[in-house]
């Protein structure tokens, strides 16, 4: 490899196929290797980095400017831990800017380092956009050193020797170990997060949860109770809820789908009302006996436009996965509710004649737009009627 570091460079990227990216590192020393992809949301960015879909991968930001809001407690998704369990690195055309927003409390920076997210600014981020679109999303290793030392050629074979997302099980690190209640709803200026009273008994298992997803659900009047990825149908159905919510979270869905379908089978066959988010989308089709498939770049971001196929509306929404549900494998007794309208996959599902269906957007859109926060009074409508 002849490849040098340039004068200056404190950050590396480092992709499988040689490639290599220098510029100034930020947040957090050491290295990080992961699959990288790029965002397309403009907003968001600590919403972003700590969604625990992001686990195992680095990712890119396509909107140049980053930081200027600076980071708080509040909008944090994952519900504990750093970097292991969400995004492991982030890459920046620009240097992260100083914090200018009254509800901030540390800089973007600061935070990235007491997280352990490994960041690299300063270099052509639509080159590596239109890579990843080209070639697919690449295994990478992401590395920041304030004295510029990087041994080039073993970052690369780090990288070469990842086996990547594909037959990867992400739920069991990202979920809680153990089941907890949930009270707090969406956030209203300028008092925050309100606790509510919950009317309806929700469990929700958790595959790697977004604590917005939990409050949107709150403030439709759901008590909630959320339990591990690993809990059996029989302790879900023995907590007699009104409904069950099949949450977000990273890793292939098949991987997941070895411990989880079978339960998921049998919360179907009892009848409750049932809503699956993103992985829990794609293991929910796999219940019913669908198939899912890698996609080479995924969707990413907060600006995706899916067709509700139930109402004909078009809404935008925030997406984030990298494996989808092959529609052609879509069994008879399941109808597509919703299609991408970038590339034509499969963005919803509902079983006939059952208070069953599930989305592969995030519906509490955080980051994003809200078009699609009636998906959870959707859902709280089928509790209703039961």
């Amino acid at each position: 490899m002849t490849t040098k570091i340039l004068p200056g460079a404190t950050g590396v990227l480092a992709l499988a196929d040689g490639t290599i990216l220098q510029g100034v590192g930020v947040g957090a020393v050491g290295s990080a290797l992961g699959e990288v992809v790029f965002n397309t949301a403009m907003t968001g960015y600590q919403e972003i980095l700590t969604d625990p879909s992001y686990m195992s991968q680095i990712l890119a930001f396509t909107f140049p400017h980053v930081g200027n809001v600076g980071t708080n407690v509040e909008d944090i998704e994952q519900m504990g831990g750093g970097s292991d369990t969400s995004a492991r690195g982030a890459i920046f055309r620009d240097v992260p800017t100083d914090p200018a927003n009254y509800r901030s409390d540390a800089s973007f920076d600061d935070w990235m380092k007491r997280r352990g997210v490994v960041g690299l600014a300063g270099v052509d981020t639509r080159a590596l956009t239109k890579i990843i679109r080209d070639k697919g999303a690449p295994h990478a290793v992401i590395a920041h050193d304030p004295d510029g030392n990087f041994d080039l050629e073993a970052l690369v074979a780090q990288a070469r020797g990842w086996t990547g997302l594909v037959g990867l099980d992400l739920a069991k690190p990202a979920s809680t170990l153990q089941a907890f209640e949930w009270n707090e709803g969406l956030w209203d200026w300028p008092e925050g997060h309100p606790k509510t009273d919950g009317r309806k008994d929700v469990v929700v298992i958790d595959y790697g949860v977004k604590r917005n997803i939990l409050r949107a659900l709150a403030s439709t009047g759901a008590r909630i109770t959320v339990v591990p990825a690993t809990t059996t149908a029989e302790e879900v159905l023995a907590r007699n809820p009104d409904g069950v919510v099949l949450s977000n979270g990273p890793g292939d869905p098949a991987a997941t789908g070895e411990y989880a379908v079978p339960e998921i089978q049998k919360l179907v066959a009892s009848g409750k009302p049932l809503m699956g988010i993103c992985l829990g989308h794609q293991m929910l089709a796999l219940a019913l006996g669908a198939k899912t498939v890698k996609m080479d770049q995924g969707h990413h971001g907060a600006n995706h436009p899916v067709k509700d196929l139930t109402t004909g509306k078009v809404e935008i929404v925030s997406m984030n996965h990298g494996f989808t549900v092959d529609r052609d494998s879509l069994p008879d007794a399941v109808t597509e509710t919703h299609v991408s309208l970038f590339d034509g996959t499969n963005c919803g599902i509902a079983v006939k004649d059952k208070p069953i269906f599930s989305v592969q957007h995030h519906p509490e859109a955080s980051p994003g737009p809200t078009d699609s926060l009636y998906l959870f009074d959707r859902f709280a409508d089928l509790m209703g009627d039961r």
